[in-house]
């Protein structure tokens, strides 16, 4: 099993924890076709982890 490393709270399911989408998009000259996401503990809200996903843009 996976624990949150802040709270040792289970996670065993994708409700157990938060995607939290940041939007890569810049405006202007730059633009990104990738969206930076992290991935936070529902139970008391700590960072676990993040990582990049294709997107429009």
């Amino acid at each position: 099993m996976v624990h949150c490393p802040e709270c040792e709270n289970e996670i065993t399911d994708e409700s157990d924890v938060e995607f939290n989408d940041l939007d890569s998009k810049m405006e202007g000259l730059f633009r990104s076709s990738k969206r930076f996401y992290v991935v936070g503990c529902n139970n008391c809200g700590a960072a676990i982890g993040s990582g990049v996903a294709g997107g429009g843009g």
